[in-house]
């Protein structure tokens, strides 16, 4: 498999795996980021407003939800890329648990000093109710974010390595004097 396509898969699925997470949280009534917000705060970009003293009182954009979800994946690609750059294309190939986590854990640099103080929430969340909650919450997540690279990874790769090897079993059952195609006159 291609390595680019193969760390786009990476990053789509460990961004999943931060969303199931995420769900979870909600069902248990713990909020979390509503992307709707990240979409608002991109969506102002173009009028050149790139902070707010409040996101959720900053006037809504449209397809603030899809511009938010989609802004979500591709910065999850993004960091799966920025995985492979730094620990090499070999980890695609022989992945490790430790640089996954420790991506996943340097991630919490964009929220905690770009996205919230641009959302009016301050470093690192400091003007929110409860900021050390909300650290420790965007760590988690973050983590999981990072485990999720390596699950996604070695869900791929074992997935290959089964989709090559049933091919080969199915190229051993055609006997080599046989036509392989199943328009032959013969076949």
């Amino acid at each position: 498999m291609n390595g680019t396509f193969q760390t786009i898969l990476v990053g789509i699925g460990a961004t999943a795996m931060m969303d199931v997470y995420t769900s979870i949280l909600n069902l248990f009534g713990i909020k979390t980021l509503d992307y709707r917000f990240v979409g608002r705060w991109i969506g102002h970009f173009f009028n050149g407003k790139f902070s707010h003293d409040s996101i959720v009182t900053a006037s809504p954009v449209r397809l603030e939800q899809v511009i938010g979800w989609t802004a979500h994946y591709i910065i999850g690609i993004s960091f799966a890329f920025l995985l492979v750059f730094i620990a090499g294309k070999k980890w695609l190939e022989q992945p490790t648990i430790l640089p996954a986590l420790i991506i996943g854990l340097v991630t919490i640099i964009a929220p905690f000093f770009i996205m919230q103080p641009s959302f009016g929430l301050g470093i690192a969340g400091a003007n929110l109710p409860s900021p050390n909650t909300a650290r420790l919450m965007s760590l988690i997540t973050h983590s999981v974010f990072g485990f999720g690279l390596y699950l996604s990874e070695n869900f791929l790769f074992f997935s290959l390595a089964k989709y090559k090897s049933n091919n080969k079993r199915l190229d051993r059952k055609v006997p080599s004097d046989r036509p392989r195609s199943l328009n032959s006159a013969s076949g």
